[in-house]
């Protein structure tokens, strides 16, 4: 579904993807780990079209993505939810919603909004809550069914633990293995590389804009040098 072939991204000076390549099938839960600042959130942001790699390629469903605009992006079935939430605070969160809408015909939005709130019974509660009102967990689902509004073929999924009490985490992790089982296929960035490998199919590890590991999730907890890295083992 996904193929990142060879990419490279500087910013200014500096070199912070250093020829990374990589592949996402579909119905899969691949999973990129590696410490703050090892170019997670830069890899997910080059896919997205935020940023551009000065070589290779980036191809979703067999379309290169080279110079295609973000909006156009999520167009083709591509959505990301970002590091931080980033939800709108000054909106309701049926606003919010309804913002993860706008590359979908009109007719289908009360449909899809249905579709959010059976996945997230809190926002149907509170949909008519100022978006910065809520808690971090509430938010974090918040930029979760945001993204899910735009039908998604692949849903990438950018730190959606961090800051959250670990409750909250495991629930945010149930979400996710939710949505897997309802057949999404989604590539998901994560410092919490216990919760992250548990649940994915395949992972690769980033250190210093590189990938130097990769393997099966199972094959990834139980690696003795992953564990001393990120597990605390």
């Amino acid at each position: 579904m996904l193929k990142v072939d060879d990419i490279n991204v500087w910013y200014g000076s500096i070199h912070a993807i250093k020829g990374i390549s990589f592949e996402v099938y579909e119905g899969e839960i691949v999973t990129l780990i590696g410490a703050n600042g090892a170019g997670k959130s830069t890899t997910l942001n080059t896919i997205s079209g935020l940023l551009h790699s000065k070589t290779g390629s980036v191809t979703f469903q067999g379309k290169n993505l080279a110079r295609i605009p973000p909006h156009k992006v999520v167009e083709q079935g591509l959505a990301q939810v970002p590091e931080g939430r980033r939800v709108f605070l000054q909106m309701t969160v049926k606003e919010n919603l309804e913002m993860g809408a706008y590359t979908m015909p009109a007719g289908g939005v009360q449909a899809d909004l249905d579709m959010v709130y059976g996945l997230f019974p809190r926002l149907k509660e509170r949909y008519r809550q100022v978006a910065g009102t809520l808690s971090g967990g509430e938010q974090q689902m918040l930029a979760m069914g945001r993204a899910l509004m735009s039908h998604p073929k692949l849903l990438m999924l950018d730190e959606p633990s961090m800051g959250l009490a670990p409750i909250l985490v495991e629930q945010i992790f149930e979400i996710i293995r939710n949505l897997h089982q309802h057949g999404s296929t989604i590539l998901l960035v994560e410092q919490n590389a216990q919760a992250a490998l548990s649940i994915a199919d395949r992972g690769y590890v980033l250190e210093t804009g590189k990938i130097v590991t990769t393997g099966t999730g199972a094959e990834l907890l139980s690696s003795p040098a992953i564990k001393k890295a990120y597990l605390g083992g």
